[in-house]
């Protein structure tokens, strides 16, 4: 078998940035910003979202406003709405 047949093995710190949590872990993902934890190097990847912070994780509700987005689709979409004039 080849030798660079398989990705290499990191230890990867995932850092969620709503919550400011830290997920330990290795992956083969790199990433230029490294930061040491308990002695050891990880490669530092930010995330927006995870399940710390994902509302359906959490619990918590988003109220979302899609009465605006339904009436302009509805004014875009009409149906028998007159045709634009022409010149």
């Amino acid at each position: 078998m080849k030798s660079e047949g398989h990705p290499i093995l990191n230890n990867v710190c995932f850092l969620d940035v709503a919550s400011g949590k830290k997920f330990l872990t290795k992956s083969t993902v790199k990433s230029a910003r490294k930061e040491t934890i308990n002695g050891v190097e990880y490669h530092v990847v930010i995330r927006d979202v995870t399940m710390d912070s994902h509302p359906a994780y959490t619990g918590e509700k988003r109220i979302v406003d899609t009465a605006g987005r339904v009436e302009k689709f509805t004014t875009k979409f009409r149906r028998g709405a007159a045709p634009a004039a022409k010149k």
